[in-house]
Protein backbone atom coordinates (compact mmCIF):
# COMPACT_ATOMS: atom_id res chain seq x y z
CA UNK A 1 0.00 0.00 0.00
CA UNK A 2 1.44 3.54 -0.97
CA UNK A 3 0.47 7.25 0.93
CA UNK A 4 -1.66 7.86 -2.03
CA UNK A 5 -3.56 4.35 -1.86
CA UNK A 6 -7.41 4.09 -1.40
CA UNK A 7 -9.35 1.29 0.15
CA UNK A 8 -12.04 0.38 -2.21
CA UNK A 9 -15.11 -2.30 -2.92
CA UNK A 10 -14.74 -5.17 -4.28
CA UNK A 11 -17.64 -5.96 -6.45
CA UNK A 12 -19.11 -9.65 -7.66
CA UNK A 13 -20.47 -9.93 -11.16
CA UNK A 14 -24.26 -8.30 -9.90
CA UNK A 15 -22.32 -5.17 -8.39
CA UNK A 16 -22.68 -6.40 -4.94
CA UNK A 17 -19.93 -5.38 -2.32
CA UNK A 18 -18.30 -8.77 -1.20
CA UNK A 19 -15.39 -7.02 0.81
CA UNK A 20 -12.91 -4.46 0.32
CA UNK A 21 -9.72 -4.14 -1.49
CA UNK A 22 -7.09 -1.67 -1.55
CA UNK A 23 -6.65 0.33 -5.44
CA UNK A 24 -3.05 -1.15 -6.38
CA UNK A 25 -4.03 -4.35 -5.69
CA UNK A 26 -7.43 -4.18 -7.52
CA UNK A 27 -5.81 -2.82 -10.67
CA UNK A 28 -2.45 -5.03 -10.67
CA UNK A 29 -4.92 -8.05 -10.07
CA UNK A 30 -7.84 -6.73 -12.23
CA UNK A 31 -10.61 -7.18 -9.57
CA UNK A 32 -13.88 -5.62 -10.10
CA UNK A 33 -14.21 -2.67 -7.88
CA UNK A 34 -16.48 0.91 -9.13
CA UNK A 35 -15.55 3.94 -10.86
CA UNK A 36 -17.35 7.14 -11.77
CA UNK A 37 -16.66 9.12 -14.65
CA UNK A 38 -18.01 12.06 -16.52
CA UNK A 39 -18.83 14.35 -19.27
CA UNK A 40 -19.34 18.33 -19.59
CA UNK A 41 -21.22 19.01 -22.89
CA UNK A 42 -21.80 22.12 -24.28
CA UNK A 43 -25.04 22.82 -26.50
CA UNK A 44 -22.63 22.79 -29.63
CA UNK A 45 -22.20 18.74 -29.22
CA UNK A 46 -18.54 19.40 -27.56
CA UNK A 47 -17.16 17.44 -24.71
CA UNK A 48 -14.30 19.14 -22.57
CA UNK A 49 -11.23 16.90 -22.54
CA UNK A 50 -8.52 17.50 -19.89
CA UNK A 51 -5.09 16.63 -20.29
CA UNK A 52 -4.11 14.47 -17.31
CA UNK A 53 -0.22 16.55 -15.66
CA UNK A 54 2.65 15.47 -16.28
CA UNK A 55 3.55 13.73 -13.21
CA UNK A 56 0.49 11.62 -12.96
CA UNK A 57 1.54 8.13 -12.02
CA UNK A 58 -1.24 6.52 -14.76
CA UNK A 59 -1.75 7.86 -17.25
CA UNK A 60 1.02 10.82 -17.67
CA UNK A 61 -0.13 13.92 -20.13
CA UNK A 62 -3.14 11.06 -21.59
CA UNK A 63 -6.37 13.29 -22.27
CA UNK A 64 -9.03 12.35 -19.40
CA UNK A 65 -12.57 12.16 -18.80
CA UNK A 66 -14.06 15.61 -17.94
CA UNK A 67 -14.82 14.29 -14.28
CA UNK A 68 -13.21 10.45 -12.55
CA UNK A 69 -12.20 8.79 -9.88
CA UNK A 70 -13.20 5.60 -7.73
CA UNK A 71 -16.12 5.09 -5.80
CA UNK A 72 -14.60 4.61 -2.21
CA UNK A 73 -15.62 2.07 0.31
CA UNK A 74 -18.38 2.63 2.11
CA UNK A 75 -19.26 5.23 -0.58
CA UNK A 76 -22.34 5.53 -3.42
CA UNK A 77 -21.87 6.25 -6.93
CA UNK A 78 -23.33 10.01 -6.82
CA UNK A 79 -21.45 10.89 -3.49
CA UNK A 80 -18.73 9.87 -5.64
CA UNK A 81 -19.58 11.65 -8.54
CA UNK A 82 -20.35 14.99 -6.06
CA UNK A 83 -16.50 14.39 -4.78
CA UNK A 84 -14.86 14.34 -7.62
CA UNK A 85 -17.00 16.82 -9.62
CA UNK A 86 -15.80 19.23 -6.90
CA UNK A 87 -12.17 17.66 -6.09
CA UNK A 88 -11.24 18.24 -10.22
CA UNK A 89 -13.55 20.75 -11.25
CA UNK A 90 -14.25 22.66 -8.55
CA UNK A 91 -17.74 22.47 -9.03
CA UNK A 92 -20.66 21.50 -7.09
CA UNK A 93 -23.03 19.16 -8.53
CA UNK A 94 -26.30 20.95 -6.86
CA UNK A 95 -25.84 23.90 -8.76
CA UNK A 96 -25.34 21.67 -12.25
CA UNK A 97 -27.69 20.79 -15.06
CA UNK A 98 -26.73 16.92 -15.20
CA UNK A 99 -27.91 13.60 -15.48
CA UNK A 100 -26.97 9.80 -15.74
CA UNK A 101 -26.53 8.73 -18.73
CA UNK A 102 -24.97 4.92 -18.54
CA UNK A 103 -23.97 2.13 -16.03
CA UNK A 104 -21.60 -0.61 -17.49
CA UNK A 105 -20.16 -3.76 -15.75
CA UNK A 106 -16.82 -5.05 -16.30
CA UNK A 107 -18.65 -8.65 -17.16
CA UNK A 108 -20.60 -7.55 -20.05
CA UNK A 109 -18.32 -4.70 -21.72
CA UNK A 110 -14.51 -4.40 -22.60
CA UNK A 111 -13.97 -1.76 -19.89
CA UNK A 112 -12.00 -1.76 -16.79
CA UNK A 113 -14.77 -1.79 -13.85
CA UNK A 114 -18.17 -1.35 -13.31
CA UNK A 115 -19.18 2.21 -13.61
CA UNK A 116 -21.45 4.89 -13.44
CA UNK A 117 -21.52 7.95 -16.79
CA UNK A 118 -22.86 11.06 -16.08
CA UNK A 119 -23.23 13.85 -18.69
CA UNK A 120 -22.81 17.95 -16.92
CA UNK A 121 -24.15 20.53 -19.20
CA UNK A 122 -22.27 23.59 -19.46
CA UNK A 123 -20.96 26.37 -21.64
CA UNK A 124 -18.47 27.34 -19.30
CA UNK A 125 -14.87 25.37 -18.82
CA UNK A 126 -14.44 24.22 -15.72
CA UNK A 127 -11.68 26.28 -13.50
CA UNK A 128 -10.30 22.95 -13.26
CA UNK A 129 -7.72 21.86 -10.41
CA UNK A 130 -4.65 22.77 -11.71
CA UNK A 131 -3.20 19.29 -9.68
CA UNK A 132 -4.93 17.47 -12.25
CA UNK A 133 -5.23 18.51 -15.21
CA UNK A 134 -2.94 21.05 -17.26
CA UNK A 135 -4.93 21.82 -20.16
CA UNK A 136 -8.24 21.03 -21.81
CA UNK A 137 -9.96 21.37 -25.23
CA UNK A 138 -13.61 21.57 -26.44
CA UNK A 139 -13.96 18.68 -29.17
CA UNK A 140 -17.13 16.63 -30.93
CA UNK A 141 -16.83 12.81 -29.94
CA UNK A 142 -15.95 12.38 -33.92
CA UNK A 143 -13.17 15.03 -33.73
CA UNK A 144 -12.03 13.03 -30.23
CA UNK A 145 -11.73 9.92 -31.69
CA UNK A 146 -9.43 11.93 -35.12
CA UNK A 147 -7.12 12.45 -32.19
CA UNK A 148 -7.12 9.03 -30.81
CA UNK A 149 -6.72 7.62 -34.52
CA UNK A 150 -3.98 10.16 -34.95
CA UNK A 151 -2.05 8.68 -32.24
CA UNK A 152 -3.04 10.93 -29.26
CA UNK A 153 -2.55 9.87 -26.01
CA UNK A 154 -5.60 8.34 -23.69
CA UNK A 155 -6.44 7.17 -20.21
CA UNK A 156 -7.90 4.25 -19.94
CA UNK A 157 -11.50 3.16 -20.90
CA UNK A 158 -11.81 6.99 -22.28
CA UNK A 159 -12.07 5.73 -26.18
CA UNK A 160 -14.52 3.09 -25.35
CA UNK A 161 -16.53 5.41 -23.23
CA UNK A 162 -16.91 7.99 -25.69
CA UNK A 163 -18.05 5.52 -28.81
CA UNK A 164 -20.50 3.46 -26.45
CA UNK A 165 -22.31 6.85 -24.56
CA UNK A 166 -21.78 9.59 -27.71
CA UNK A 167 -21.98 7.04 -31.01
CA UNK A 168 -21.95 8.82 -34.37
Amino acid sequence: MSAVDELLDLVNERDEVIGTVWRSEAWAKRLPVRVVNAFVRNSRGELWFPRRTADKRHFPSCLDMSVGGHVESGEGYLACFRRETQEELRWDIDTLNWREIAAFSPFETALSCFMRVYEIRSETAPNSNPADFSEAFWLTPRQFLARVAGGEAVKGDLTELVRRCYPS
